[in-house]
């Protein structure tokens, strides 16, 4: 597992009062919360329906329950593994991780004991003495003697619940033996136990609406500091065009309607790189009509297939694409059209540790002519998901449909589970980028997996250029 970075402390909260998250250490209700404990970097964000219905499709198959009850809020958080991997956190715990193993194609959920405070799980369950649960609860592995029933359909490796007689979660872990193997047997290590952290978990229902409400002072208080930041650094450059860089993202979204209620309305900058999903097109174009903006596009269509035949696809640590396609259209769109401009761009610290170590102000050395400028820079994805559920903001359909990040479809930083996905929901754009990359392989003696399993997406010997930055 890739280690976890931590980028900033995450005012993340639970208010059990009103049974939502909280982004600060009081609830609007006026009660205390209470800090609620999840991996770095912990950029929190909702869970939608279609991620709902993924855990709970999981969760059913592994342990013979849905997870997630319709009228629960539902969060998720990121973390770092080989692929992709989710943290659920449902009343103010982490209840479990799903994780995806691209060698095997299939997710697995990595269940915690707090799990079991929601729900009675009736598959991959082991069941001891009392006395052995007591044993158990110290982190002890659970051994044949004090075992009193075992699931039949067990098989080694699989994740289990270890429950005392009473129906009490005492640990979760791995399985050491089938079912088969322990049928007479009286010895020898059934579960690997996994050390998880005691969580308080809030079973109640709640809605978005509460959430909201709970969150009024955090949000009029973020929403006010970027005001004031916005129109310091329009006030300190009155050289320089005022912009919005929109991106069809959320960030980028929450960034525009800040703007809006702190210096009214500004030209919006959109770099179409030419490989953007059709709902993002959709977005900008409702965005601009929604608000009444003036809409600046340059496309880098042309750049980045002239890239591609030089340099090969983009990868992960080789990120040509993002100067080709972004930063050099948007450098001629300002050249040309005011010389220079100040933008203000939806970037935020707790993306990536190359944003959390960047200015709130500055420039791209290979956009000189373009100053940068941060509102949301201390915002988490919470901050950004709440406020623009609260102003009821158009926001871009495709993170309800699994992606956690909006960019071009072939993102080479995207990893192998969203890829499948995008794969089922696009098959005609995503055979064309399969075509091209299979013919540049053939062209540049790479084997077919290099094309097929993702490998194109990783150079290994290439070094990241820090100012080939996505955002522009």
């Amino acid at each position: 597992m890739k280690s976890s970075p931590f980028l900033a402390p995450v005012p993340f909260y639970w208010c059990d009062n009103c049974h939502v998250p909280v982004m600060g250490k009081l609830c609007a209700c006026g009660g205390k919360t209470r800090p609620v404990s999840v991996t770095p970097p912990g950029d929190v964000r909702p869970a939608f329906d279609r991620d709902r219905n993924l855990v709970n499709r999981l969760f059913e198959e592994q342990f013979g329950v849905p997870l997630i009850p319709d009228d629960h809020i539902a969060l998720l958080n990121k973390v770092p593994d080989e692929d992709r991997m989710e943290e659920i956190i449902l009343g103010g715990a982490v209840v479990c991780a799903v994780r995806f193993i691209p060698s095997e194609n299939r997710w697995e959920v990595l269940p915690r004991e707090s799990a079991a405070k929601l729900v009675q799980p009736t598959k991959h369950i082991i069941r001891v003495t009392n006395e052995a649960a007591s044993y158990i609860k110290d982190g002890n592995s659970v051994l044949m003697p004090g075992v009193v029933f075992v699931s039949p359909e067990i098989l080694v490796g699989d994740s289990v619940f270890v429950m005392s007689e009473e129906g009490e979660c005492v640990a979760v872990g791995r399985a050491k033996m089938s079912y088969a193997e322990t049928v007479g047997a009286t010895r020898g290590q059934l579960v690997r136990t996994r050390r998880t952290q005691k969580a308080v978990v809030d079973p109640a229902p709640s809605t978005w609406e509460d959430a909201i409400a709970a969150n009024k002072g955090v949000l009029d208080l973020y929403e006010s500091k970027s005001i004031e930041f916005i129109r310091d650094v329009i006030s300190k450059n009155p050289g320089l065009k005022p912009t919005v860089s929109y991106s069809g993202g959320k960030d980028s979204l929450v960034t525009l309607l800040i703007t809006l209620k702190a210096v009214g309305k500004l030209p919006i900058i959109f770099a179409n790189t030419g490989l953007e999903f059709p709902e993002t097109i959709e977005n900008v174009r409702i965005v601009q009509e929604k608000y009444g903006l003036e809409l600046i596009e340059r496309s880098g269509k042309e750049g980045f297939w002239e890239g591609f035949e030089a340099n090969g696809p983009p990868a992960v640590d080789f990120r040509w694409c993002c100067k080709a396609c972004k930063l050099e259209p948007v450098k001629r769109l300002i050249e040309e059209t005011w010389g220079e401009a100040l933008s203000l761009i939806g970037q935020r610290k707790y993306e990536s540790a190359k944003r959390m170590m960047s200015p709130r102000v500055w420039r791209n050395k290979n956009v000189m002519c373009q100053l940068s400028a941060a509102p949301i820079q201390h915002w988490t994805a919470m901050h950004d998901w709440l406020y623009l559920f609260r102003e009821q903001a158009p926001y871009n359909p495709l993170y309800e449909l699994g992606l956690d990040r909006i960019g071009c479809f072939m993102c080479p930083s995207s990893d192998i589970a969203c890829m499948k996905d995008i794969e089922a929901m696009y098959p005609e754009l995503w055979a064309m980028w399969e075509e091209k990359l299979s013919g540049w392989g053939n062209r540049n003696g790479k084997t077919p997996e290099w094309a097929s399993k993702g490998l194109w997406r990783v150079r290994e010997s290439a070094e990241e250029d820090a100012d080939n930055d996505s955002h522009f």
